[in-house]
């Protein structure tokens, strides 16, 4: 941050900065180069002014939600993304993207444009309300998803977009900024703003970091879990240097999914409950201290359905702002100060080195039909170095993660919100983000018929990803989440997915539609050598599933209660 900002209300011409331009000025300067909307007239001051500034370009969407997700998506890889909608129903249908968001550690700043203050102070009977002269009703919805929010107004634009970007930095979620289009035109009212930076404090910090080295000098055995906000702040490398110096293992959860390189000497493996490996879960179940970077969610899902033997005493967790020991909590402690002192202690345990394991096999003949069991080892044996995998809540984020990947693989994944659609338009964002990277879409048809429109997008700005839709007739998660499958509402529509593409403006994509393992390997062949996108159906059995979804569907009184069965 600049020493002060009162230079930056005025622009080069010598005039007075509006106050919208200086919102998007300001969000530029966060390193954010892409707005993700959709117009609207009450924000149309929001669009103008993106249009204009040369340092972040607009990104037009389908709809609102598929804007949230794009905006999320690029937010895990950038660190910070900007959404802009209208005012009531833009905002409202951008909801649940920006609460999913929030609910997973995704840092994006949702610009509303709303009715002029002129028009409120009058009560006037205006579209996209009650109609009842009160315009408030919707501000205090949408804060509800971030975890900061402000009304700017001329005078008090400077320090509140200061106050929010720091609350918006410090929890690395959502910012609601909402701002009349009266005043996004109005000048700026300079005002100095002094600078300030995320850190700990450091009488806090010196008890916290003795307190864990007490912990850690009386462990026979350590196991760490980076959690996945240490991906959220780009904190990899200090992760790995932490748990390098103390030579313990670290496992993963699902939501963690090649956050440090699977290759790694010290990697123990995916931890999944009941399904983890024999190994990994002695690992992790038996250690004497767990150390958690970054606050894991250890949620239904993480745990296949609770099914694992951890006990919370045993963890020292080191969240974004403070540490937890039991029941003493060191606040204003800020993860990145903590990483590095960790990477300062050394443990008196045993140093950890895995025993390498024999590589994974794709099976299976060219004749045969698609099945799982051989579909899953065969994407992660197609999956590259330097790849972004992005996979949808269901049968793709349980298919697919027990496999190892290469390294400088990334994985996103919606697993705590888990709002199926999610996928689609995460990869829009995620394609943008980093188009250095080949981003790789693996979806299940029933989440894909809710934001496959974001094709035309993906295409529109260029991206060119690798796109796998499943389509075994129906919404299988659901299927399998419930003791009978075959209620008419995990029905779909049929949709010939193969041709959406073309449909969708992307002309020049490969497209292929494969029902046997031969027809898939020269699909997944063309798609690689393809420098447009790829979108490939692959045809599945009803109630052909990953064994982590057949796994749930025999614990759905533990993930639902008594009443499901």
């Amino acid at each position: 941050m600049r020493a002060t900002k009162k230079e930056t209300a005025e622009s080069s011409t010598g005039k007075a900065t509006s106050v919208i331009d200086y919102i998007v000025q300001r969000l530029a300067d966060e390193g954010i180069t892409d707005c993700f909307g959709v117009p609207g007239d009450y924000a149309f001051p929001v669009c103008d002014a993106v249009d204009r500034n040369p340092n972040i370009r607009w990104v037009g969407c389908s709809n609102e939600l598929n804007a949230s997700y794009a905006a999320d998506g690029y937010a895990r890889v950038r660190g910070a993304a900007m959404l802009s909608t209208t005012y009531a129903v833009g905002e409202l249908s951008a909801i649940n993207g920006v609460m999913g968001a929030k609910a997973e550690r995704s840092l994006v700043y949702h610009v509303v444009g709303m009715p002029s203050y002129q028009h409120q102070r009058l009560h006037k009977i205006m579209h996209h309300s009650f109609g009842d002269g009160i315009f408030g009703n919707f501000v205090n919805i949408s804060a509800q998803a971030a975890c900061c929010h402000a009304v700017i107004d001329p005078d008090n634009c400077m320090i509140e977009m200061e106050r929010v970007i720091l609350e918006a930095r410090r929890n690395n979620q959502p910012a609601y900024i909402v701002v009349p289009g009266d005043y996004a035109l109005a000048p700026v009212t300079p005002t100095e703003v002094s600078p300030v930076t995320l850190k700990s404090d450091e009488a806090s910090l010196k008890k916290a970091v003795a307190a864990i080295a007490e912990r850690v000098r009386g462990a026979k055995s350590i196991v760490a879990f980076p959690a996945f906000t240490v991906a959220r702040l780009r904190l990899q490398k200090e992760a790995r240097q932490a748990i390098e110096a103390l030579g313990c293992p670290f496992a993963t959860t699902t939501m963690e999914k090649c956050i440090i390189d699977e290759s790694h000497p010290q990697f123990a493996g995916l931890y999944a409950g009941a399904l983890s490996a024999e190994k990994t879960r002695k690992i992790v179940e038996d250690a004497e201290l767990v150390l958690d970077l970054g606050g894991i969610s250890l949620n239904d899902e993480t745990t296949a359905g609770f099914s694992g033997r951890l006990d919370p005493m045993r963890f020292v967790s080191i969240g974004l702002n403070d540490v937890r020991i039991g029941e003493q909590v060191f606040g204003n402690v800020r993860l990145p100060d903590v990483l590095a002192a960790l990477a300062k202690l050394k443990s008196p345990a045993p140093p950890y080195r895995r025993t390498p394991e024999q590589a994974q096999t794709v099976n299976g003949k060219p004749s045969d039909k698609i099945t799982m069991d051989p579909l899953y080892p065969r994407y992660a044996a197609f999956i590259r170095p330097g790849d972004t995998v992005v996979l949808e809540t269901g049968s793709s984020s349980l298919g697919l993660p027990p496999m190892t990947l290469p390294d400088d693989v990334q994985v996103h994944i919606q697993m705590l919100w888990g709002s199926i659609g999610w996928a689609t338009g995460a990869a829009f964002g995620i394609a943008l983000a980093d188009p250095n990277r080949r981003t790789i879409l693996i979806t299940g048809e029933g989440s894909h018929q809710l934001t496959a429109n974001e094709i035309g997008n993906l295409g529109r700005y260029g991206a060119n990803p690798i796109i796998l839709v499943l389509n075994n007739d129906g919404y299988m998660i659901e299927r399998a989440l419930e003791p009978n499958p075959d209620w008419s509402y995990n029905d779909l529509a049929k949709w010939r997915y193969a041709d959406l593409p073309r449909a969708l403006g992307c002309a020049d994509w490969v497209t292929a539609r494969v029902e046997t393992l031969g027809e898939l390997d020269a699909a997944m062949k063309a798609a690689r050598e393809s420098r447009s996108g790829a979108y490939i159906e692959v045809i599945g059995g009803r109630m052909d599933m990953p064994k982590a979804l057949a796994f749930a569907h025999t614990r759905i009184k533990e993930l639902y209660g008594d009443a499901a069965v």
